[in-house]
């Protein structure tokens, strides 16, 4: 018993000890992927939302960017994931606003639980989404306004910037790659079968 509790202790240490790390470079190169990705999408909205308006869609970004920039590695950090999420939950979310336009307590309710469960099914789970669904319920008026276009702008516009972004930034040095499937933009083969 005593053997165990060692083994345990000693591979509890090694795991703290690996994750408190500082790799500088790594820190040095997620600094400029989310700076560049954020800073790329807030400067070309800015122009058409409020500041605040700015703010909340960014806020749903700047989760993205930290798994894609941060945790690349992750399954739901990858390409089919950042746009397929945000795509399927602003759908979810400006429809439901659509259906159940004056109870935003319900509809922000709805709009996230069902998009949670339409990334599972569709396989393109990526928790940023939910917020990405929550704004198009929350959002100003400007938002409401924009219907279905916010599907398009900001939120494709935005993901697919965040993408090219962060394929750019994460391929830069030999100990980072991003996406970990280099073909994943092949998605039409898998169903030629």
């Amino acid at each position: 018993m005593r053997k165990r509790i060692r083994k345990h202790l000693r591979t509890a240490k090694y795991i703290v000890y690996k994750e408190t790390l500082v790799d500088f470079k790594e820190h040095v190169w997620t600094f400029i992927g989310a700076f560049l990705g954020i800073g790329i999408i807030g400067l070309l909205h800015s122009k058409y939302f409020t500041a605040n308006d700015n703010l909340f869609l960014i806020g749903s970004f700047g989760a993205s960017s930290v798994l894609i920039y941060g945790i690349i590695n992750s399954p739901l950090a990858q390409p089919r994931n950042l746009i397929g999420g945000h795509v399927v939950c602003a759908l979810v979310g400006v429809t439901v606003h659509k259906l159940i336009p004056g109870e935003v307590w319900l509809s922000s309710a709805l709009s996230v639980s069902l998009s949670i469960v339409l990334m599972q099914i569709t396989k393109t789970l990526h928790p940023p989404g939910g917020a990405t669904a929550l704004i198009a319920n929350i959002g100003s008026a400007k938002i409401h306004s924009l219907g279905y276009l916010y599907v398009l702008c900001p939120v494709l516009s935005g993901a697919s910037i965040l993408l090219l972004v962060a394929i750019m930034i994460n391929n830069r040095t030999s100990h980072r790659s991003y996406p970990n499937n280099k073909k994943w933009y092949r998605v039409w083969h898998r169903y030629r079968r």
